[in-house]
């Protein structure tokens, strides 16, 4: 149950950055008695099930070292992935799900930009969103770093509320022609359980001290101060939301809000300011690894002629 307790503490009564269909996935799974599904596993979750000697995990985690390092220097990219819901710690995380948390996001990123092999960035964003906490903080972190190493988002293929956040905080936001983004907008959702614990012969009594202690209970109907209450958090993650695509976007609060929290597919996500270019992430990649070969050629060839003329300098002498 304590499992259970964790996920309902991150569905319910707190502000979510993320698609009204995946919360009320979210919401009707936990009503099923939250009755586990496997969906899928994230890249390389299970890969410690199959190997029982520690020095083959080593060997494995070494060889993939050495492939990463190898990549980086022939192309001077760093791709990191952003797949799935969006949590705000790694411990959230759970196999049956793909999930990202934004602590071992920033942690990679920080990684990359520390990496001298590393030139350019890419974040692969396929996200519905997630959680608000920890959302702003992490977009700000990304703004930050990419005035050090240019960042590049590239939407494949979903980049929706939490996630639409992290691209637009990025140097520049790709989209292809079904790439989506945007839903600039916040949601939360209360479950009242009193009817079914009543049906079930269940009666719940509270008893607690401070106005405010008992606010958002699943065990009664929800009341006008508890209302109010989830009303207010959502408002305040909205304008945090709003104010922070204006800035990375370089629009007007009125603008984004005029989105309405809509949903934009390829050149219309352009045409309203939320991305920048349209290409498959593919020919995005190829795009970002082909202006890493050419910063390095042009960098080659001033090294080049600047031994040149040293070399012409000397022979005057």
């Amino acid at each position: 149950m304590k499992n259970y307790l964790r996920a309902s503490g991150l569905l319910f009564n707190q502000p979510l950055l993320v698609s009204p269909d995946m919360l009320d996935l979210g919401v009707r799974w936990a009503n099923q008695a939250m009755n586990l599904n496997i969906i899928n596993l994230a890249p390389g979750s299970g890969a410690s099930l199959w190997y029982d000697d520690d020095d083959d995990r080593q060997s494995i985690a070494e060889q993939q070292e050495e492939q990463r390092r190898a990549q980086l220097a022939a192309t001077g990219v760093q791709v990191i992935g952003v797949h799935g819901l969006l949590v705000s710690r790694g411990s959230h995380i759970n196999a049956c799900e793909t999930m990202t948390s934004y602590e071992g996001l920033r942690q990679q990123l920080q990684q990359a930009i520390a990496e001298p092999l590393v030139e350019r960035i890419v974040l692969d964003i396929d996200s519905p969103g997630g959680a608000a906490v920890g959302a702003f903080e992490l977009a700000a972190d990304i703004r930050a770093m990419a005035q050090i190493k240019p960042i590049t988002g590239i939407v494949n293929f979903m980049a929706y509320s939490g996630g639409y956040l992290i691209g637009s905080a990025c140097s520049e936001l790709v989209v292809s022609q079904t790439s989506g983004v945007g839903s600039v907008g916040v949601i939360a959702s209360h479950m009242d359980r009193s009817k079914q614990a009543e049906a079930q012969g269940v009666k719940v009594t509270t008893v607690y001290a401070g106005a405010h202690k008992n606010d958002l209970s699943p065990n009664e109907p929800l009341t006008d101060q508890s209302l109010k209450v989830l009303n207010d958090i959502v408002q305040e993650s909205y304008e945090l939301f709003v104010g922070a695509v204006a800035d990375y976007r370089g629009l007007s609060v009125q603008a984004v809000r005029a989105t309405e929290a809509g949903l934009y597919r390829g050149q219309a996500g352009i045409d309203v300011g939320l991305a920048d270019r349209l290409l498959s992430p593919q020919a995005a990649i190829d795009d970002v690894a082909r202006s890493v070969m050419q910063a390095r050629a042009q960098r080659q060839s001033g090294r080049i002629g600047v031994r040149a003329s040293a070399i012409n300098i000397q022979a005057a002498l």
